[in-house]
C-alpha cells in the first residue's frame, strides 16, 4: 500500500478540486462520505481496512472543509447500520439525536474510526440529511442525502482502486405546468 499512497492522494486532491469549483457547496452544507477504504486499496469491502487510506482520504477533505465551510459527515458500515459521525456542533445545530457507539475498523470502518480520534468533539447519529457526498467504493451513501440527489460527473472517476461516485441536492419542484422556477431579480 507504500506505493499507493501518493495515488490515493492525488486522486483525493482531484476530487477535492473539483467539489471547490463546482460551486455547489456552500458554507454550512453537511457533506457526507462513505468510504471502504479496503475497495481503494484494491480489495473486497470490508476486508482490508486501511488507517493510512483513511488518513490520506480524511486530510484531503479537511481541506475541502477549510476552503468551503461544509460540515463532514462520516458514514459508517453496516455492522453498526450505517450511522454517522459529526461534530457536537454540527449534531445540536441540526438539532440530530445522537447514539452511543464508536466507530471501530471493524464494525463502522476503517474511515470513519480514524476520523473518531481526529475530530474535536465527535459524536454518533443514526439519519442525517446531507447537501453533497462522495461515495468512495460503492458504500451507498444516498439514505443520507436530501431530496432530490443530482448525481455529478466529475472528470476524477477513482480514488485508488475504489470508485467515486458524487452527488448533490437540490430543491423539490412542486407545482405544474404554470409553476415557474426561476427567481425574478
Amino acid at each position: 500500500m507504500t506505493e499507493q499512497k501518493p495515488q490515493v492522494q492525488n486522486d483525493m486532491e482531484l476530487i477535492v478540486d473539483e467539489w471547490i469549483d463546482s460551486g455547489y457547496l456552500k458554507a454550512g452544507d453537511i457533506f457526507v462520505i462513505g468510504c471502504s477504504t479496503s475497495e481503494v486499496a484494491g480489495e473486497h469491502i470490508g476486508t482490508s481496512g486501511s488507517e493510512q487510506i483513511a488518513a490520506d482520504i480524511y486530510h484531503a477533505l479537511l481541506r475541502l472543509k477549510s476552503e468551503t465551510g461544509v460540515q463532514l459527515a462520516f458514514q459508517c458500515c453496516e455492522h453498526i447500520n450505517r450511522a454517522l459521525l459529526i461534530e457536537e456542533k454540527t449534531r445540536q445545530q441540526e438539532n440530530l439525536r445522537e447514539v452511543l457507539v464508536i466507530p471501530t475498523r471493524e464494525a463502522g470502518g476503517a474511515m470513519p474510526a480514524y476520523a473518531y480520534k481526529q475530530m474535536d468533539n465527535p459524536v454518533m447519529v443514526e439519519h442525517i440529511q446531507a447537501d453533497a457526498g462522495i461515495d468512495i467504493g460503492t458504500t451507498l451513501i444516498g439514505m443520507h442525502l436530501k431530496h432530490v440527489a443530482v448525481p455529478l460527473r466529475f472528470k476524477q472517476k477513482d480514488i485508488g482502486y475504489a470508485k467515486a461516485t458524487v452527488a448533490r441536492t437540490r430543491l423539490k419542484r412542486i407545482g405544474g405546468e404554470r409553476a415557474s422556477y426561476t427567481f425574478k431579480s
